[in-house]
Order: C-alpha cells, then sequence, then structure tokens
C-alpha cells in the first residue's frame, strides 16, 4: 500500500515534469552541463575515485552523452540518487538523464512515466553470504535476515522468491549499497541481496572478499539501463543512439586509441556515417555531425568502458555473458545507423 501510494505521487511528479519541460537538449545546452543522477557510490559503475572524480561503467555513459550533446565529456554534475529518491529526482527536474543500476520494468514505464532508452547491462538478481555461514545455496536461508535496498524490484523478487520456496525470511532494509555493505560486515543480517553485478563490486571492496561467496541462484531478469522522462522524445533519442554509437564502435573495431586513425582512412560506409564524415545524423537530432566521435573519443566504445571498469581485469571481475555483442554470443545489439 505504502509503496503504491509513493509510485503514485511520483508519477503525477513526473507528467507534469514531463510536459513542462520537455525541452531537456536546449536546457543542457543553456546551462553548459549535463546533470546526470547516479549511484551513491557503487564501485565500478558510479562512484567517486581517490580524487573525487566519478568514475565507472554508468559515469561513462553519462560522460559520452556530455560529450555528444556539449563537446565535452567533463561537462557533467554528478547527482548521488538512493533507490527511493532516484526517479522522483528524475520526474522534477532535479536531473536530466538517470543512469544508476535501475531495472525496467512495466510500471516504471506506464506509472511513473518514464522511458528506459536502452539496456546497457543484462543483469539478475543474486544473494551474497558469509562463507562461513555454510550455506551454498539461497534455497538454504530459511529464516535467516537479510539486508535489501527499499524502493527496489529486488525488494519485491525477493518476497516472491522466499514464498515460492516455502521459507520464511526477515528483511533488514537499508537504503544503499553503502549502507547494505555496512549492516551485512556488522553482521545485521545473514545474507545481502541485490544485482549479481552489486553484489560483485561490494564484494571487491571488503577486506577479505575471499571469504564472502555469491550464491549460485539468480531470482530474477534485470535489464538495467538509463532513463529519461516521458514526453521529450528527442532527449530520449539522443541518450539512446549515444549508447548505439558506443556499441556500433565495438562492432567495427573503433577504440578511443584508434578512431583518429579511421576517420581518416576508413572508406565503411556505416563507419564514415557514426564518425560524422558522410550524412547529418547529428543535425537531425539537432546536435554537431561529430556528436558519435565525440562520445567513442571520452571513454572508448562499449567493451573498453566494460573492461575498464567492471571485466575480468578489474577487481569485480565480470565476464561480458549477455553483456557481450550479438556477434559474440551476448544481446547487445545496436540497430542500423542510416
Amino acid at each position: 500500500m505504502k509503496k503504491s501510494v509513493f509510485l503514485g505521487v511520483v508519477a503525477a511528479t513526473a507528467m507534469t515534469a514531463g510536459f513542462a519541460s520537455a525541452a531537456t537538449l536546449d536546457d543542457v545546452k543553456a546551462r553548459g552541463e549535463l546533470l546526470c543522477g547516479s549511484n551513491t557510490g557503487l564501485t565500478g559503475f558510479g562512484a567517486p575515485d581517490a580524487n573525487g572524480n566519478w568514475v565507472g561503467f554508468d559515469v561513462s555513459l553519462c560522460r559520452a552523452v556530455a560529450a555528444a550533446v556539449l563537446g565535452d565529456p567533463s561537462k557533467v554534475k554528478f547527482v548521488p540518487t538512493t533507490g527511493e529518491t532516484r526517479f522522483t529526482a528524475l520526474a522534477s527536474g532535479e536531473v536530466d538523464l538517470l543512469v544508476r543500476n535501475s531495472t525496467w520494468t512495466f510500471s516504471r514505464d506506464n506509472d511513473l512515466k518514464l522511458d528506459f532508452v536502452a539496456v546497457n547491462y543484462y543483469d539478475g538478481q543474486g544473494f551474497m553470504v558469509k562463507k562461513d555461514l555454510g550455506v551454498s545455496s539461497a534455497k538454504e536461508l530459511d529464516g535467516a535476515t537479510v539486508c535489501i535496498q527499499t524502493g527496489t524490484t529486488t525488494e519485491l523478487n525477493l518476497a516472491d522468491f522466499f514464498k515460492f520456496n516455502n521459507i520464511t525470511y526477515t528483511p533488514v532494509t537499508v537504503q544503499d549499497d553503502s549502507e547494505a555493505q555496512r549492516q551485512y560486515l556488522a553482521g545485521a543480517c545473514d545474507a545481502y541481496t541485490t544485482d549479481a553485478s552489486g553484489l560483485a563490486a561490494s564484494r571487491a571492496t571488503m577486506a577479505d572478499p575471499e571469504n564472502h561467496i555469491i550464491l549460485p541462484e539468480i531470482i530474477s531478469k534485470e535489464p538495467l539501463g538509463p532513463v529519461v522522462r516521458h514526453g521529450d522524445n528527442q532527449w530520449g533519442d539522443i541518450v539512446r543512439w549515444t549508447y548505439f554509437a558506443l556499441l556500433i564502435a565495438e562492432e567495427k573495431g573503433i577504440t578511443k586509441a584508434n578512431i583518429e586513425e579511421v576517420a581518416a582512412s576508413s572508406t565503411d560506409p556505416e563507419v564514415r556515417r557514426l564518425l560524422g564524415l558522410e550524412g547529418d545524423s547529428g543535425v537531425m537530432m539537432g546536435l554537431d555531425n561529430s556528436w558519435a566521435k565525440n562520445a567513442i573519443a571520452a571513454n572508448g566504445n562499449y567493451g573498453e568502458i566494460f573492461e575498464a571498469n567492471i571485466g575480468t581485469s578489474t577487481p569485480i571481475g565480470l565476464a561480458r555473458g549477455l553483456n557481450a555483442l550479438w556477434t559474440q554470443g551476448g544481446l547487445q545489439y545496436a540497430p542500423p545507423l542510416r
């Protein structure tokens, strides 16, 4: 009941804000800065580094959009949001774009009046426990206490999983990943559940990651992606195609290091359209024709961004899996740029 009231309030706010400030592109250009709703701090996906600079897989998409729109990936202000505040921040216009491991669902599309413009990470919900708890399956967690973020799809999935398996649990609600990790490490809960990528990211920052295991069950589909307000198709197209540009760049072997060389030598028609050498793709969206080239040059292509922030060579150590390109057995696929 409480959640329904919350969703309804946000939906009403979303409708008002969506129609009141439809020209997000104009707002961003006039401001000279992109306001990007981010996580409060999830290593590998979105968090400030030791110098206070935001880095991560999701952060890189925000920087790519800033480069596409403003020609400068540094023109971003990151606004930390929690699971409960993120959609209100977007609906009210506090941020222009939300890139914060948010799951695309029916109610968020239709009740909150938001648009998920792409899926930049295919994920699923998992469980992490301390090794000395002595369990090897989530189905052995009968009677356990479980740390769970409020206002998330994971909260609902958790209830479904325990009900379906006829076992019980006691939720320990938290506001964000950092609080969840603190409570879990302090022993306030037996298990911590969130997206499997989030569990891997949290474990990577622990002093003794070898003493924590992620259980094998994946209990949900969690298609995560960037979100914009309903009613501003131009802005949605810009965010969507900036993301697709990063995928096409990986397909075509265009990297941050070789982009100038490719631009100078390629005769591939789609590459030339992507890099603004032919056609008016940028003009069609209200941007400079170098929009995609600028976005790719900011942090590299999708594969480079993945490997640099959360890939197998990082402490998080995630394999591409479903997030490989379609040409390599994955689900990441961009429509033709023509």
